[in-house]
């Protein structure tokens, strides 16, 4: 196996962390199979090992598209602009929106799943930008950039981060080590599970930055399985709205090739 040597900085645990990502013929598969161009990076937590596809671009930093509701989600309750994950904070003006779903009233639990960018643009303008800019200094998001308006910062391509920036972050987020309440960090974690096996756990968030090419895919997110943690990282070109469903099809064939995650027969 190839190795590659990523020298990133890491201002939240230390100045300086080089981070070895080791190149996995099994996972960079998965992507020849898809016909896709992107990066996978994963990180074993209790081992400190990390492997994945596509080094370089693993450190190269992208808009976060939708993946950002989750961040969004705890700076939400940090800041008190909303009580809990059940606070009704969006309420639906009556105009039809990008999606059906989004046309209701509801809270965090309810719009974190189904993506409802209407109900954390509203979030985001609660927060304001003086907040949001110290919450995202404090948890070193990415490049902390949010030119372009409160609500937009996040889809306009002002606030980047990286796959391995993402694993980073959401690694502490799994762990409960962001500086925020441990019962806050708990409730974004709940609105944040996906999936539920006999002995594994799958959290995660989908991004897609829009059809305004270059056009960029997320999924992100950990796995809980047998008492560890792995946390991933993905991100690909998306050429046409039609390779949307490759973003989890990728990434969890990878944590698969790894032992994670249920075999599909």
């Amino acid at each position: 196996m190839y190795r590659f040597l990523l020298i990133l900085l890491c201002f939240v645990m230390a100045p300086t962390m080089a981070i070895e990502l080791i190149a996995e013929p099994k996972i960079s598969a998965q992507f020849s199979q898809a016909k896709a161009s992107g990066t996978f990076a994963m990180l074993d937590v209790k081992a400190q090992r990390w492997i994945g596809h596509n080094a370089d671009r693993a450190a190269t930093r992208f808009s976060p598209a939708s993946t950002f509701k989750i961040p969004n989600s705890l700076i939400g309750l940090a800041t008190g602009a909303v009580s809990s994950v059940d606070d009704v904070f969006y309420h639906h003006d009556g105009q039809p929106k990008y999606l059906k779903s989004w046309e209701h009233d509801m809270g965090l639990r309810g719009a974190l799943p189904i993506s409802n960018v209407a109900a954390y643009q509203e979030l985001a303008r609660r927060i304001g930008l003086p907040a949001m800019q110290q919450q995202l200094d404090q948890l070193n998001y990415g490049n902390h950039q949010i030119a372009g308006g409160v609500d937009q910062f996040w889809l306009n391509g002002s606030l980047t981060i990286s796959a391995i920036e993402q694993v980073q972050f959401l690694t502490r987020l799994a762990q409960g080590a962001l500086p925020y309440p441990a019962e806050m960090q708990a409730a974004v974690r709940e609105i944040a599970l996906l999936e539920v096996g006999k002995n594994w756990k799958l959290y995660g968030k989908t991004g897609w930055t829009g059809r305004k090419q270059p056009s960029i895919g997320w999924f992100v997110g950990w796995v809980e399985q047998d008492g560890k943690l792995y946390s991933f990282a993905l991100n690909m070109d998306i050429p046409d709205a039609s390779d949307l469903p490759k973003r989890i099809e990728i990434a969890k064939a990878s944590l698969r090739t790894q032992g994670l995650l249920p075999v599909v027969k």
